[in-house]
């Protein structure tokens, strides 16, 4: 097993939580490389017209309850998913067919909110990598709408915000991302049966894991348009990213390793929102986001939780300020105060700032090399700390330069240091005492773009 030795805790420089990115900071502005360039670009290109555009459309389908009409061509949510797949194909067809498109669907019965059968059906469009088609990360959004009534699938249900933002900010990155080529796998995904009960994120995540996906990350965005709150806020430079702790599949003996070890604030759904945090701070300009250590809002779901459910890593992306009157209402005025989700309570240069957001956090990790496989620590009543991990399949990672060591405090929010050690597949950390800090590891292209760190470790893998 070859070894890098790290002489000792002087020799590190010490990096501010805000510089530590998941992109290899040694090459200065003028000297970035193509792929990193790459990323700037890409958010630049995110346009807020189309969205406006595909946002109107979606409104302009009057309803789009899971429950509402499916044979109109142009009321309900049999006109939605038709028009969303014929604008994924418009998109296969400009890059010379490099989309999947496909409908995927099950039909629901006996549930609460569909007690009677139903097809419920998303739209999936898959962009395969070059090198390793099989490792995929995705973006997806909700096609459904309703109103006050959850059972109410003929009045008008704009849905405009949620969440025609997300669906119409899926579309926008496929286009934009479209015109790239990546290693990995990138998949978009406009979901079906949300508000019904998270019914086309459960059928596509036993899809996915009955076919056996590398599935590094979900991206759901719910409500990615909005800056007016509720409470009187109004600001377009904050977004929040919702990731749960400890996996909801952890097993009896991992529970008892993790309460040794730690790993509470380390699951991979952690790392993932970690690593768009940073993208945030780097490439989209304006814009703050917080990392939420929560599944979701107090109390409520969204369609990255099934896939959470299995153990997929899995964020949600959403505004920060919302605004009740306008989720889940009846079109009405009540006192003054106009209730509906309709299309002036969307701001589109902010629906495009956070669907930037989601490009660049997934061509990045598209571009990079697989996050490390099978990352074990160890160091314990020693001067110094060992991470071992696998190095990734050269066939299916040619792009990959290495691998960086990270470290923080126990109680940093971000990964505070960093060491690139090279294309080894162990590192020791000299006089940097195991008992003090959490560690992980990410690896590095010859681009100098990065996976999202990896915990050591059952708590933060991200599988093979």
């Amino acid at each position: 097993m070859e070894k890098t030795m790290i002489k000792s805790i002087p020799t590190f420089v010490k990096i501010s939580a805000l510089a530590v990115l998941p992109l290899s900071l040694t090459f200065t502005a003028q000297a970035q490389n193509e792929q990193q360039q790459a990323l700037y670009k890409i958010a630049e290109d995110i346009s807020p017209k189309r969205i406006e555009s595909d946002i109107t459309t979606l409104v302009n389908f009057g309803t789009r309850h899971t429950l509402s009409e499916t044979e109109s061509d142009t009321r309900g949510i049999g006109a939605a998913r038709r028009w969303i797949k014929s604008e994924f194909e418009k998109i296969s067809a400009e890059c010379g067919g490099c989309l999947d498109v496909y409908f995927q669907s099950e039909t629901i019965s006996g549930e609460k909110r569909i007690p009677d059968p139903v097809e419920v059906v998303s739209v999936i469009a898959i962009q395969r990598g070059s090198t390793d088609p099989e490792r995929y990360v995705m973006m997806s959004g909700d096609i459904d709408s309703r109103v006050s009534d959850v059972m109410d699938f003929t009045s008008d249900s704009p849905g405009a915000n949620d969440n025609a933002s997300g669906v119409a900010g899926t579309l926008e990155a496929a286009r934009i991302l479209s015109k790239y080529k990546f290693n990995g796998s990138i998949v978009y995904a406009a979901l079906a049966g949300e508000e019904q009960g998270l019914f086309g994120g459960r059928i596509m995540a036993n899809q996915v894991q009955k076919d056996g996906w590398r599935l590094k990350a979900v991206l759901n965005n719910d409500m990615i348009g909005n800056i007016e709150g509720v409470n009187g806020v109004i600001n377009n430079t904050t977004a929040r990213i919702f990731a749960e702790g400890t996996r909801v599949t952890e097993t009896t003996d991992e529970a008892r390793t993790r309460r040794f070890t730690g790993g509470e604030v380390d699951s991979p759904s952690r790392n993932l929102a970690r690593y768009i945090d940073n993208i945030a701070d780097q490439y989209i300009e304006n814009l703050d986001t917080m990392v939420i250590y929560r599944l979701d809002r107090f109390g409520r779901g969204g369609h990255h939780r099934p896939f959470n459910d299995l153990g997929f890593p899995g964020i949600r992306i959403m505004e920060t300020n919302e605004n009740y009157t306008r989720q889940h209402q009846d079109l009405r005025e009540e006192d003054g105060i106009k209730y509906g989700d309709t299309l002036d309570g969307v701001n589109f240069d902010y629906a495009a700032k956070l669907t930037g957001l989601n490009a660049v956090s997934l061509a990045a990790m598209a571009w990079a090399p697989n996050p490390p496989a099978n990352v074990k620590i160890k160091g314990a009543v020693q001067p110094s700390t060992s991470l071992m991990w696998d190095i990734a399949d050269t066939a299916q990672n040619p792009q990959l330069s290495g691998y960086k060591v990270y470290w923080r405090h126990t109680d940093a929010p971000q990964w505070e240091f960093s060491k690139f050690v090279g294309k080894v597949n162990e590192a020791t950390l000299e006089n940097v005492v195991i008992d003090n800090y959490f560690f992980g590891v990410a690896s590095v292209n010859n681009d100098g773009i990065e996976s999202p760190v990896v915990f050591p470790g059952a708590a933060g893998s991200f599988g093979q």
